[in-house]
């Protein structure tokens, strides 16, 4: 049997929006509420519930998004016609940037909960 994510819980400030804003960056859908959880499918089958919290202060996590070259563009016209801050780096050292490493691109960006947002077309460590 081979081992595989299936759904990891996000904690939001509000899950609604928080599903909302990584649908539509993504192009992707929320589905219908379970429980608690508003639902987003990527095109793995893994789920992001997004859970609305009831701590004062969520704790950032990192999700990375590892997308098509050809979706690459119209992921990241949506980060800047939403105004959102990006850098190149995962230490937000390098502002309005992108890198590319192992020749392919990558970008990262908050969500309206404060997790660190990642997409690139490349695995880490896939060469060229």
């Amino acid at each position: 049997m081979s081992v595989e994510l299936n759904h990891t819980i996000v904690h939001s400030r509000d899950k609604r929006e928080s599903a909302a804003f990584l649908a539509n960056i993504l192009g992707l859908e929320v589905g219908p509420d379970m429980g608690p959880f508003a639902p987003v499918v990527t095109g793995n089958g893994v789920t992001l519930d997004f859970i609305t919290s009831d701590r004062p202060e969520i704790v950032p996590q990192h999700y990375a998004f590892l997308v098509p070259e050809e979706s690459f563009d119209g992921i990241f016209g949506r980060i800047k016609e939403a105004g959102l801050p990006y850098w190149a780096d995962p230490y937000r050292t390098r502002p309005n940037e992108i890198n590319h490493h192992d020749g392919g691109r990558g970008v990262y960006f908050p969500d309206p909960s404060g997790h660190y947002l990642e997409v690139l077309t490349r695995p880490y460590g896939s060469g060229s």
